[in-house]
C-alpha cells in the first residue's frame, strides 16, 4: 500500500492528517516537541481534529495529562540556548535560534548567556526554555532573552517548571504554524496597533520606558486622537469623540432601523501597566470593521465600537465614568472632583476642548441595541495553566470593600506582660488567616487584605493600633454577601475576645453582573467553531461591561495572557495567535448576530 503523501501547502493539513494513520500523522508531526514522540502520540486520540487550533490544543492536553516524570523528561530534551551553533540541535531548533538573532550575540551577551544558563540548571535541574520567537513570532533579542532568563530565574521551583512547560508548547506552536503554512496575520497586525497605541504615556512614567495613561492628561488625549484616525482608516462610517472622551466608532447595517451590537474596552490604563489590558476589546473589533469594510460587507447588525475613555480611576474616584455615561449615570458632582494637583475633572475635561454640557446625551436608548459584548485579556493565571486561548466568562464578580481600624494600647515591649496586652496586631493576626480560609470554602470566592499598615509601628512598642484594607468578590451577590458576614463576624468576635476596639468602613460595593444567557451562548457556539474547547469562569476583575450590564444584556470573552497571565504589569502579553483566535471568535459572532 502506497503511504499517503503529506499535505501540499495547498492543501488542507487537518483534513490529510485525520484520513492519514497513525504512524503517517507520528512522522509529519516528528519534531514538534523536541525528542518527544509519545506527545503526538497520545494526542491522536482526539482525531478527528476539528482545526488547527483543536490540534495544538489536544498536544498540550496530552502533556498535562502525562506524569510529572514525563513532562520532566520534555523539560530536559530541549538543548541549552547558545550564542553560537551547537552540536546536537535539532533542524527546528537551529532554525529558531537563527531567527532570533541569538547567534549574532556580542562576546559579553555570549558569556552572560553561558553563566546565567549554568546558574539556571544548577538551581533547577533542567534547562532553561524559551520560545524565541517570542509571542509576536518575529524573534527575540539576545537582549530580550537575557532579561526574560534573570527574571525567571527568581521563580519557584513548581511556577518555572509550568512556566518552561507553556514556552514548550509556544514552541510547538509556531512550528506547527511553519508546518501548515499558517500565519497569524490579523492578530500580528492587531499586535502591532498595542505598539502603536503605548508610545503615549504620562509624564514621569514615558522617560523611563513604562505605560501610564491616566484620564485626560495629554498622553491620554494622544490615545484619543490615534484611535480616532485608527477608526477612520479601519472604514468606520461614523466616528466621533464625546463629551467625556469616549471615542465611537459606527459601523452601519444592511439595512436602515436594524439594531446595533455594542462593543468595546477602555484605553486608560494603570501607572506603569501593561500595553494589553482594556485595549485588547477595542483593537479586535475594529480589525474585523476593517475587514468587513475592506469587502464591502454588510452585516444584518450595525457593529458600535466604543474606547471607553476611563475604567481604572487612576486620576479621580469617579471608576466607571466613562461607562456610566453611556448607562445615564454619570454623576454630576463628580465634575468637582479634584486631583492630586487641584485640577477638577471639569476644568481637565475643557482643557481637552470636551464639551462638558453634552455629558447628559452620551446616554444609549437600549431599544437600538442587541446587548454589549466585551473581549479582555484574562488577568490571572486560569487559561494560562490550563493551555486554552479563549474562555467563556459566566459572570463579572460582586465585589465589596472595608477599611478597617483595630485598635489597641501601646506599650513597652519588654515590660508588658504577654497576658496583659492588648496588640492589635496579634488581633489581626488571628483573624487574617481566617480570611484566607472562608474563602477556600467556595471554589470560586475571593477574598484579600491587600493593605496593612501600623501606624507609629517601632520594633520595641506593643502595636496600638492597625489599620488594614479587605477585599471579597464572588460571582453573585449572594455569595459575596454570605462570605462578608463570615469574615466581618470573625473579625468581630476576635476583636471582643481580645477586648479589642473596632471600626469598619465600606467603601465600596458593586453588584455581580451575571453574563447574558444568549449572548454567552453565542460567544460558545463561535469558540466551539474553531475547534475549541469551552471553558467557562468567572472574571475577577470589573469591566466596563459591568456598567453596562445595568442597560443591556452583556457576556465577555476572555484571551489567555502569557507569563503566569500577569497583569496590571509591563510583563502583561498574550501572542498573536490567540489575538487571531479572538479576531476569529469575534468575526463569527458578528455574522451570527
Amino acid at each position: 500500500m502506497t503511504p499517503t503523501p503529506p499535505p501540499a501547502r495547498s492543501d488542507d493539513p487537518m483534513e490529510w492528517l485525520n484520513h492519514a494513520s497513525d504512524s503517517q500523522a507520528m512522522a509529519w508531526l516528528h519534531g514538534i516537541y523536541e525528542h518527544s514522540p509519545w506527545v503526538v502520540q497520545a494526542a491522536l486520540h482526539h482525531k478527528p481534529f476539528r482545526s488547527l487550533a483543536h490540534l495544538k490544543w489536544a498536544l498540550a492536553d496530552s502533556v498535562s495529562r502525562a506524569s510529572h516524570e514525563q513532562q520532566l523528561m520534555l523539560v530536559k530534551a530541549h538543548p541549552v540556548l547558545a550564542a553560537k551553533p551547537a552540536k546536537g540541535l535539532t533542524a527546528e531548533s537551529q532554525q529558531e535560534q537563527q531567527l532570533a538573532g541569538l547567534w549574532q550575540s556580542t562576546a559579553a551577551q555570549a558569556d552572560e548567556l553561558r553563566q546565567l544558563n549554568e546558574t539556571y540548571l544548577k538551581h533547577f535541574g533542567w534547562p532553561f526554555i524559551i520560545a524565541v520567537r517570542g509571542p509576536r513570532g518575529l524573534g527575540l533579542s539576545p537582549d530580550a532573552i537575557l532579561a526574560q532568563l534573570r527574571r525567571r530565574m527568581s521563580h519557584p521551583p513548581a511556577v518555572e517548571f509550568h512556566e518552561c512547560l507553556r514556552q514548550i508548547h509556544r514552541i510547538a506552536e509556531t512550528r506547527l504554524n511553519e508546518k501548515c503554512q499558517s500565519r497569524p496575520l490579523l492578530g500580528g497586525e492587531v499586535w502591532d496597533w498595542h505598539e502603536w497605541l503605548a508610545q503615549f504615556s504620562d509624564p514621569g512614567f514615558a522617560e523611563r520606558g513604562e505605560l501610564s495613561v491616566s484620564y485626560l492628561t495629554p498622553a491620554h488625549v494622544s490615545c484619543a486622537q490615534t484611535l480616532r484616525l485608527g477608526m477612520q482608516a479601519c472604514g468606520f462610517d461614523e466616528v466621533f469623540i464625546d463629551a467625556v472622551g469616549n471615542v465611537v466608532g459606527r459601523y452601519h447595517p444592511r439595512q436602515t432601523g436594524a439594531k446595533y451590537l455594542l462593543t468595546g474596552s477602555h484605553y486608560d490604563t494603570v501607572r506603569n501597566g501593561g500595553k494589553y489590558d482594556g485595549r485588547l476589546g477595542i483593537f479586535v473589533p475594529m480589525a474585523c470593521v476593517r475587514e468587513l469594510a475592506r469587502t464591502g460587507e454588510r452585516l444584518d447588525i450595525g457593529i458600535e465600537v466604543v474606547a471607553f475613555a476611563e475604567e481604572e480611576g487612576q486620576r479621580y474616584k469617579a471608576t466607571f465614568l466613562a461607562s456610566s455615561a453611556l448607562t445615564g449615570e454619570f454623576q454630576p458632582d463628580w465634575l468637582t472632583q479634584q486631583d492630586a494637583n487641584g485640577v477638577t475633572m471639569k476644568a481637565a475635561l475643557q482643557q481637552a476642548n470636551y464639551r462638558v454640557a453634552d455629558i447628559a446625551r452620551i446616554h444609549r436608548d437600549p431599544s437600538q441595541y442587541l446587548g454589549f459584548v466585551e473581549i479582555h485579556i484574562e488577568q490571572g493565571p486560569v487559561l494560562h495553566h490550563r493551555h486554552l486561548p479563549l474562555g467563556i466568562v459566566t459572570s463579572i464578580n460582586g465585589s465589596v470593600r472595608y477599611l478597617i481600624e483595630i485598635s489597641g494600647t501601646a506599650s513597652h515591649a519588654g515590660t508588658s506582660p504577654m497576658h496583659q496586652r492588648y496588640d492589635a496586631v496579634a488581633g489581626f493576626a488571628a483573624f487574617a488567616v481566617y480570611v484566607e480560609e472562608r474563602a477556600r470554602r467556595d471554589s470560586d470566592s475571593v477574598a484579600t487584605i491587600g493593605m496593612l499598615h501600623v501606624p507609629q509601628g517601632s520594633i520595641n512598642v506593643v502595636p496600638g493600633s492597625c489599620h488594614f484594607s479587605l477585599d471579597m468578590r464572588a460571582p453573585t451577590d449572594a455569595q459575596r454577601d454570605a462570605l462578608a458576614h463570615d469574615i466581618l463576624q470573625r473579625l468581630r468576635d476576635v476583636c471582643d475576645e481580645r477586648s479589642l476596639p473596632l471600626k469598619i468602613e465600606e467603601t465600596v460595593r458593586a453588584s455581580a453582573a451575571p453574563s447574558d444567557p444568549g449572548l454567552q451562548q453565542r460567544w460558545e457556539q463561535a469558540v466551539s467553531s474553531l475547534g475549541l474547547p469551552i471553558h467557562r469562569m468567572p472574571s475577577g476583575a470589573g469591566h466596563d461591561a459591568m456598567k453596562l450590564h445595568h442597560l443591556l444584556p452583556q457576556a465577555m470573552l476572555f484571551v489567555r495572557g502569557e507569563n503566569q497571565g500577569i497583569s496590571h504589569n509591563p510583563l502583561e502579553c498574550t501572542t498573536a495567535d490567540d489575538m487571531q483566535l479572538a479576531i476569529d471568535t469575534f468575526y463569527v459572532l458578528i455574522n451570527d448576530c
